[in-house]
């Protein structure tokens, strides 16, 4: 075990977070926990034995608003494994467009992967992911990052992925709040982007400045954040043909 790992992660609704903390945890005696889903936070550059970066895909990219964050640290020296988190449907350019934002900040990418978690849109899509054999994957794989680092290995990995990326393409909606809504705030505090505003007793929410990353929907208390229900029905029928699918993780080391 190496003794310190840096652990970068977006996770809006906690997918994310968990994948990179199991293999954070199985590589790791101790770990610095860094949220770049914090709303102006300065963030701190890496002074582990190894910095993991993990973030979600969305359409097959990873959001602006991530990259914006990564672009704030200082990576020259460091070595990184990189992880992007997918909701059973593909992640297509996201690991490839991680990595390359990551190398631009001075990093050494030893390995990479990409794994399955439950879709923050479709929830019964990887229902239940990460379990308890995604659980088992990720602990061989940071294993095998462990015996790479122990050998002084410095082989750098390939990832799939094509450039240019696909086109990053936008829903026009955003989240509502249902009358159940008791005003607590707490969406309001978890959007990354400030999007959300409560004024005069009513949930507002800029749609230019939310990237439907969920997150306010995953911390209201009452369930009351919602997507609205034609987008809802329609994100099912979409996602609906992979609710008995298992996508499997994979590994580039």
């Amino acid at each position: 075990m190496i003794n310190t790992t840096y652990l970068y992660y977006f996770s809006p609704t906690g997918g994310t977070k968990k994948v990179g903390e199991l293999f954070s945890n199985g590589i790791s005696k101790n770990i610095k926990k860094i949220n770049l889903g914090l709303r102006d936070a300065q963030i701190e550059n890496p002074q582990g034995d190894l910095t993991v970066i993990a973030v979600p895909v969305f359409g097959g990219r990873i959001p602006d608003f991530t990259t914006s964050q990564l672009k704030q640290i200082n990576g020259k020296g460091k070595k990184a494994v990189t992880l992007v988190v997918y909701g059973n449907r593909a992640y297509e350019d996201a690991l490839l467009e991680l990595n390359n934002v990551v190398k631009a900040q001075g990093f050494q990418i030893l390995a990479s992967a990409a794994f399955v978690a439950q879709h923050s849109m479709a929830p019964e899509v990887g229902k239940g992911r990460p379990d308890e054999q995604d659980k088992k994957e990720i602990i061989v794989f940071a294993k095998k990052v462990l015996s790479k680092i122990e050998a002084n290995d410095e082989t750098t990995v390939e990832v799939p992925g094509n450039y240019p990326y696909k086109e990053a393409k936008g829903m026009p909606v955003t989240p509502i709040s249902l009358k159940t809504c008791h005003l607590c705030g707490k969406c309001e505090k978890a959007c990354p982007t400030g999007a959300i505003i409560i004024k005069n007793q009513i949930v507002e929410t800029d749609a230019d400045k939310c990237m439907l990353c969920m997150a306010c929907t995953a911390v209201c208390p009452e369930h009351a954040r919602i997507l609205p229900m034609p987008v809802q029905e329609k994100m099912e029928q979409m996602l609906g043909t992979l609710k008995t699918v298992r996508n499997e993780n994979q590994f580039f080391i």
